[in-house]
């Protein structure tokens, strides 16, 4: 019995030997608020998979820390940077978004976001120094010998790295700024006839005049991106590298790039071998509520809850907004849950709840759960739509007015716009996402489409991340329209042959019918005169 036992735990002990040495070692770029969110059930199965994660985590961070998890490595690097500089910054960004953009003219608008495009990678430099400015750093990271780098690109540079450590790149994208990542440096087709350019508030069925509009937003947001963000990368890792060298081209070289949608999210699109789309990858199915939350549903009794959030970014709203945001939640019918950190209304109702901070998912799965009032952001979204809950969008900020023009679009939310709506506006949005029943059966299609997939969007990602690791890159799955130019993609120089060819035939021509009329012409004019 003995030696069975012992025999038995060699056994474990080898398998547990051999889980560990077929692991991979998993450099992680770092990132903040809900991109950081999206990354952590990632890391969190790849440990429970047998890799090994360290994840790079900066001195100066608003929501990443050393402490949050001892299942991950951290590789601490210096910002030369403040938080408070950062929270002043995005303050400032969610402040011209909620509420100066609505009373802009375009031209205001654009020199703004040209403005803010600016500050961000001023920021976004200042922690890329961190890394790759230090011998300290990027010496620890050369002897990690890490099997690649995993990366959200919010932050630029993860790119960098990966070249200079000689490691394939896996990232993990919601989108970008009217998809510029996507489109010039994935080469992932977007036709403007039918993919709407990113926060241009089109859907993929377009008139002439919207797809004029969409074609003009790709120029502009084309003009930004490359005069601001490319050119400075540009300058930037050509100085690092000590050769002129190309961001895009760079980011371009990702061996995998992981999608954070899908298609009960996004309308249907041309997409690359090397793209795939795990939307929705950090749902999970609802947990027991605490028991004084619980106890305030169950009050509810047959109206059921309204769950209302805007966010982890949004700390507070103006002094009217929040009176008059109440004032249309005491009117209904139903319970609400309500996370908000700022000054309590005074006319708050007795049917809604004031939270700090709720448990989400957990509450939008619970079975008494009618609505969701949301600013749109894409991960509550998700949450929505796998736990099938009809939504009413107040977006703020960024993608948020992108994302409800979607949900909208696929018939599961009403939008309401917080600077110009009134107290009706919100309780009769609520209701008809609770009322009408289209809302709810719309989006439980978009549930059943997420649930109804070959594998779950975690386990696609873990799945690419490690083929990626196994074949020491994706190479096979990069087109060919990488190394082409712009007027070979678009084969501007094979139309330029045939259309050389076409005017070489008609010169021919004209040539050969003029000469025809010379001799025939030419020889009766001879012929007349000899005659006289």
């Amino acid at each position: 019995m003995k030696l069975g036992q012992h025999l038995f735990v060699c056994v474990v002990l080898l398998l547990c030997v051999t889980q560990s040495a077929n692991g991979g070692n998993i450099l992680v770029w770092y990132t903040e608020g809900s991109h950081w969110i999206n990354m952590k059930p990632v890391l969190e199965s790849l440990i429970d998979r047998g890799h090994q994660v360290t994840v790079l985590v900066p001195s100066t961070s608003m929501f990443m820390n050393t402490s949050e998890s001892s299942r991950f490595g951290h590789e601490p690097f210096n910002v030369s940077i403040s938080v408070e500089t950062i929270k002043e910054f995005y303050e400032d960004y969610i402040h011209f978004s909620m509420y100066e953009i609505d009373h802009m003219s375009y031209l205001k608008m654009y020199i703004r976001h040209m403005d803010i495009t600016k500050e961000y990678l001023q920021i976004s430099l200042k922690f890329l120094d961190g890394v790759v400015k230090s011998e300290t750093i990027m010496k620890k990271l050369k002897e990690g010998k890490y099997d690649l780098l995993l990366a959200d690109p919010i932050y630029p540079g993860s790119d960098l790295v990966a070249d200079i450590l000689g490691i394939p790149l896996v990232l993990s994208v919601r989108f970008s700024l009217a998809h510029n990542w996507e489109r010039h440096c994935g080469q992932l087709p977007t036709p403007p006839s039918f993919v709407p350019a990113a926060m241009s508030k089109l859907t993929d069925k377009m008139n002439f005049s919207r797809r004029v509009w969409n074609l003009l937003f790709y120029a502009l947001h084309d003009a930004v991106t490359n005069n601001v963000l490319w050119k400075e990368l540009d300058k930037y890792y050509s100085d690092v590298k000590g050769k002129p060298t190309s961001a895009c081209e760079m980011l371009g070289r990702a061996d995998i790039w992981l999608m954070r949608t899908y298609w009960d999210f996004d309308f249907p699109r041309p997409f690359l071998p090397n793209f795939k789309f795990i939307g929705g990858i950090h749902c999970r199915p609802a947990k027991p509520l605490p028991e004084d939350m619980e106890e305030f549903v169950q009050s509810s009794g047959d109206a059921g809850i309204v769950v209302f959030s805007l966010g982890s970014f949004i700390k507070n709203i103006t002094t009217d907004k929040g009176n008059m945001i109440a004032s249309a939640l005491a009117q209904l019918p139903q319970k609400v849950l309500w996370r908000y950190s700022g000054e309590k209304p005074a006319t708050l109702g007795a049917n809604t709840r004031i939270y700090d901070w709720i448990p989400q998912n957990d509450l939008l799965g619970h079975p008494k759960t009618v609505a969701f009032i949301t600013h749109g952001g894409a991960n509550g979204i998700y949450e929505a739509i796998y736990h099938g809950v009809p939504m009413v969008g107040i977006p703020m900020f960024a993608d948020q007015p992108h994302n409800m023009v979607h949900m909208k679009a696929k018939g599961a939310a009403v939008t309401v716009d917080l600077n110009f709506m009134k107290t009706e506006d919100l309780r009769d949005a609520v209701n008809a996402v609770i009322n009408d029943k289209s809302y709810k059966e719309n989006v439980m299609q978009l549930s059943h489409i997420h649930h109804e997939q070959p594998m779950s969007p975690l386990d696609e990602a873990v799945f690419w991340i490690e083929f990626t690791m196994r074949n020491k890159g994706a190479k096979h799955l990069r087109v060919q329209a990488h190394e082409l130019t712009w007027y070979q993609y678009h084969c501007l120089d094979v139309l330029a042959f045939f259309l050389a060819i076409v005017l070489l035939l008609v010169i021919l021509f004209i040539k050969t019918c003029s000469f025809c009329v010379w001799r025939c012409c030419g020889r009766n004019g001879k012929t007349e005169r000899k005659a006289e």
